[in-house]
């Protein structure tokens, strides 16, 4: 049996690259059945940070589609609500991002990374070539003084900002539906994924987690996909000091 604990709030944040799909329906609806059922609130959420996929017109479509099957939001990108905007690029635009990214940089957390992608291209061959299962990229960078990276980007070279995941020890996550003990990782196979792009736009594994905690998510369903990034993101709650949603 679940146990609720306070309101509950959930999200549905799909990326406007395409009409929506099944899959994303199907997303949509348990989260809100899950609101309705414990009398709390479903929000919308667009995570347009993906800016090479991105279809203009597709948020409209999207909440064209949901509202078609019967699906509405306590708060979204068109109704507004007390954690707007709701559409990533908007939200970065007015800076709540940066802050954060400042914060972990500040607290060694997470550095600047001036790999460029040729050159992690060149990195992935060789490891390939050496017969490993999988590119594990930790930078150079994540050992040097805050000031030296910042010297390096104050010439303009580009760069971008990596979480330092632990090489020791391990990551654990439990999943109400799948129940058990939980997962656990060895933190010898994560790499320093990319949190801030060259371009200043977050990734997903952040922008995504920022909005979660600003915005009151206590619980967080979506497909499998996802699972392999959740000790990321358990990471990346440790690191910021936040109690992750169930």
């Amino acid at each position: 049996m679940m146990t609720i604990n306070g309101p509950v709030r959930v999200r549905f944040a799909p990326s406007p690259t395409g009409f929506l799909h099944i899959g994303g329906v199907r997303t949509a609806l348990f989260n809100w059945l899950f609101a309705k059922h414990y009398g709390g609130q479903f929000l919308l959420r667009i995570e347009d940070t993906d800016e090479a996929r991105f279809v203009p017109g597709a948020a409209d479509a999207l909440m064209a589609s949901l509202r078609w099957v019967g699906i509405t939001w306590d708060e979204g990108p068109d109704i507004g609500g007390p954690n707007a905007p709701y559409v990533q690029s908007e939200r970065k635009q007015a800076g709540i991002y940066q802050p954060f990214v400042d914060q972990l940089l500040e607290q060694g957390k997470a550095y600047m990374s001036f790999t460029t992608p040729e050159e992690l291209d060149q990195l992935r061959a060789a490891s390939q070539a050496a017969g490993h299962k999988s590119f594990r990229f930790r930078g150079p960078e994540r050992d040097w003084p805050l000031d030296q990276q910042r010297e390096l980007a104050a010439t303009g070279q580009p760069f971008t900002v990596r979480l330092k995941v632990p090489t020791e020890g391990t990551t654990s996550f439990s999943d109400l539906i799948r129940g058990g003990d939980g997962i656990t990782v060895n933190n010898s196979e994560l790499y320093d994924i990319v949190l801030l792009k060259t371009t200043g736009m977050p990734v997903y594994h952040l922008a995504h987690l920022v909005d979660d905690h600003l915005m009151g998510i206590t619980h967080v369903m979506r497909s499998e996909e996802w699972v392999p990034s959740a000790p990321y993101h358990v990471l990346l709650y440790q690191a910021f000091g936040w109690q992750p949603p169930q």
